[in-house]
């Protein structure tokens, strides 16, 4: 299976090459699917025998038409009509229908549940991924892709099965009478014929694939800007920057444009050339089947046969060009989304790995080290949160404080050193199991599309109205929701973007609080709310860090003088750590962030600093 990285190479690619990688992209996609068939092979084994005799009764026809024509034209045709023959006729054509209709109608549902299984598939894969790899993904760009590879899938499974193979039958039967019943002449017409139209559709197709390709290309970015546009709405409208939005989105949409054009002339050439060759080679047969009969060597019914036969032969063909062309462009469309499921994990489960047992609730990080991109963000982090007491985590911007929250919950592994929760590293037990005792309230939380009683029950799904009401209560939610026209039904938009900051944040911690973990993490989870908001909140949390253990990664040190334990960072270390009364005392960077915190209630300077000036000017 090729990666995003080779396409490059493709644009350059002959024909010949391109073929190659066509055939094992193929076989991969057809070794991903062949476990959904086989799921189904009694249905899929009914509807290969239902195209086998339709195909039977379709190349059968002909035959009987001739033998309608030869009795007609007889001397006795007037007294005595071919009912018999008129009869098996209808009856061929009829069965051709049946029986394609009975292949389709029980093909469908194995065609839908691969569709289904692979796009689940790629889904679950990709909440299977890393956290770097989500930061670095494009979502519009992302959910396209999954669209067009599952259409292309739909559509792979068809051609494959029910095109492709009976096709060739049908043109070998076909080939194989007209050669056994008519001149040597036919049959080289007839063979030269099926070579360069295969040909030309080939190497054609293979030229065509670099456009289509593009197309999707520009189609995925086009769809990504729209849709990052459109989740930040209220930043273009701040800035006023409809026009220069609506720009870059015509400019992908003009390469996508451009792209198209590309491939819908390619298409046409690929069209005329086809039919010239089709029509040539009508041509010349039926200059033979007329010559034939013009010579007495053929019948009338003869003739007829070799027309229709020509037209059940090309037709098929012209297909067979046609399911070529969209197999390369369903490969093309298939090929981004296979790569996504390509992606390698990087946080898995170790094999045989158990569920998480929580005895007392201690976490310990011992000698933990971690960088980003080449950047250390953790330096030898050594700390142990005793079982149900409360730990904060303070420091300047980028000091590693949300990276020991996202390292204990494992969406990142550390390089050195190890995070143990009573006594069992994190890594050799079960994400699942991890995460299920482990609440997060992060600093900025994104809210699904749904009614505020979805959001919190999100929590825990299945909680009843009473307790999804308990935890709205504890996170002063109750008089908020009661005053809404619709209460627990309202739907708070796009990424919660209908309600305010702290209302957001609230609910988020009413959905941590029904979850009911044994180990809390907070994020900031208060830097939203009003002073009184905060306080009721920070009773709740209180009462409910008394039974469990809690980790608050906190910017107001108001809001953590009560801490069993607070810890302070600098630059992915710990360089302090204590009581509140203890950090004061101490007078180092606790001291200095308290005490700046503390200068945020005076009065604010009425003489503008020098670069304040600089900027007015």
């Amino acid at each position: 299976m090729r990666g995003l990285a080779g396409r490059s190479g493709d644009t350059l690619a002959g024909p010949g090459q391109n073929t190659i990688a066509t055939r094992g992209l193929l076989w991969s996609t057809i070794k991903r699917l062949a476990p959904y068939l086989w799921e189904y092979r009694l249905r899929v084994g009914f509807a290969l025998a239902s195209l086998i005799v339709a195909k039977a009764a379709g190349v059968a026809v002909p035959l009987v038409l001739k033998d309608i024509v030869n009795d007609l034209d007889s001397d006795h045709s007037a007294l005595i009509v071919p009912v018999a023959l008129l009869a098996a006729y209808g009856g061929l054509r009829f069965a051709n229908s049946l029986f394609g209709e009975l292949r389709d109608l029980v093909f469908a549902r194995v065609k839908q549940r691969a569709v289904r299984r692979a796009a689940t598939t790629v889904f679950r894969h990709l909440h299977a991924l890393s956290l770097r790899f989500h930061l670095d993904r494009q979502t519009g760009a992302v959910a396209r892709d999954i669209e067009r590879g599952s259409r292309g899938i739909a559509l792979l499974l068809n051609v494959l099965l029910f095109n492709i193979i009976p096709t060739i039958v049908e043109i070998a039967l076909v080939a194989g009478i007209l050669i056994a019943k008519f001149r040597f002449w036919f049959a080289v017409i007839t063979f030269c014929t099926l070579a360069l139209y295969v040909g030309f559709t080939l190497f054609v197709t293979e030229w065509r694939t670099v456009f289509r390709r593009s197309m999707n290309d520009m189609d995925s970015r086009a769809n990504n800007h729209a849709v990052d546009s459109l989740l930040n709405y209220e930043t273009v409208k701040y800035f006023a920057n409809e026009d220069y939005e609506s720009g870059r989105y015509d400019a992908h949409l003009a390469q996508w444009e451009n792209a198209a054009v590309k491939n819908q002339s390619s298409l046409a050439f690929l069209n005329a050339g086809q039919a010239a060759i089709i029509a040539a080679g009508t041509t010349g047969l039926m200059l033979l089947a007329a010559q034939g009969v013009a010579h007495h060597t053929m019948t009338i019914g003869d003739l007829v046969l070799v027309n229709a036969f020509l037209i059940q032969l090309f037709m098929p063909l012209h297909f067979l060009g046609f399911v070529y062309r969209e197999i390369k462009h369903s490969l093309a469309d298939m090929e981004k989304m296979f790569a996504l499921l390509d992606a390698p994990i990087d946080i898995a489960d170790a094999p045989g790995a158990g569920d998480l047992t929580i005895t007392r609730g201690e976490v310990r990080f011992d000698h933990v080290a971690f960088s980003y991109g080449g950047q250390p963000l953790l330096d030898h982090v050594d700390f142990t949160v005793a079982p149900e007491s409360t730990t904060a985590v303070v420091g300047p911007s980028g000091s590693g404080k949300s990276t020991v929250m996202r390292l204990l919950a494992r969406l990142y592994d550390p390089e050195d050193g190890c995070i143990l929760i009573d006594g069992q590293d994190i890594r050799t037990v079960t994400q699942q199991s991890l995460r299920q005792v482990i609440g997060i309230v992060p600093q900025d939380p994104v809210l699904f599309n749904d009614s505020l009683y979805a959001n919190i029950a999100y929590g825990r799904p299945g909680a009843s109205l009473d307790e999804v009401r308990e935890a709205a209560e504890l996170a002063h939610l109750g008089r908020f929701i009661a005053a809404l026209p619709k209460g627990y039904e309202t739907r708070v938009g796009e990424r919660g973007l209908k309600l305010s900051g702290g209302e957001k944040q609230r609910v988020a911690i009413a959905r941590t609080l029904l979850k009911r973990p044994r180990i809390l993490l907070f994020d900031e989870a208060t830097s939203a709310l009003d002073a009184a908001s905060e306080r009721v909140v920070q009773e709740g949390l209180a009462l409910l860090a008394q039974r469990r253990t809690t980790i608050v990664v906190a910017h107001r040190l108001a809001t953590i003088q009560h801490a069993d334990q607070i810890l302070v960072m600098r630059e992915g270390r710990i360089v302090e750590r204590g009581r509140h009364r203890e950090l004061i005392a101490l007078g180092g960077l606790y001291a200095e962030l308290w005490a700046l915190q503390q200068e945020t209630h005076r009065p604010p300077r009425t003489d503008p600093t020098p670069a304040l000036k600089a900027l007015g000017q």
